[in-house]
């Protein structure tokens, strides 16, 4: 997304709402995954607003194990960032498991930098 802060107001307006009708809190066992994700629902995360003056774009990446080390992730990142570009958006930022070690590699690599903790990545948008 070019512009967290509207993803977020929109996911608030559009997205949440019927998904909260539909997975109410209590509807699965107290303490079980479901339950986790039930809650993300009615209590989503929000990006800090000191990451987003810096970087108010954002990506999620996720490839299966097999296309991994392949250069398909590094061919998506090019691809999104160009499209970033050109919807105005000169940095971005995403999220990282802090002991999601490979992952955090391949950031890293690629001209990320730690912004918060090794849990939030982030750069330009120019460049491969």
């Amino acid at each position: 997304a070019a512009d967290t802060a509207a993803f977020e107001r929109r996911a608030e307006t559009d997205w949440y709402p019927p998904l909260r009708s539909r997975y109410p809190r209590g509807c699965h066992r107290a303490g079980s995954r479901d339950a986790s994700v039930v809650e993300l629902i009615h209590r989503p995360p929000r990006m800090p607003a000191q990451i987003l003056a810096g970087h108010p774009a954002h990506l999620h990446i996720d490839l299966l194990p097999r296309l991994q080390g392949r250069g398909f992730g590094r061919r998506l990142l090019r691809g999104l960032f160009s499209r970033l570009r050109a919807a105005g958006a000169l940095r971005v930022h995403l999220g990282c498991s802090p002991t999601n070690s490979r992952a955090i590699a391949f950031y890293r690599h690629l001209g990320f930098e730690d912004l918060a903790g090794g849990a939030i990545w982030g750069r330009e948008t120019t460049g491969p």
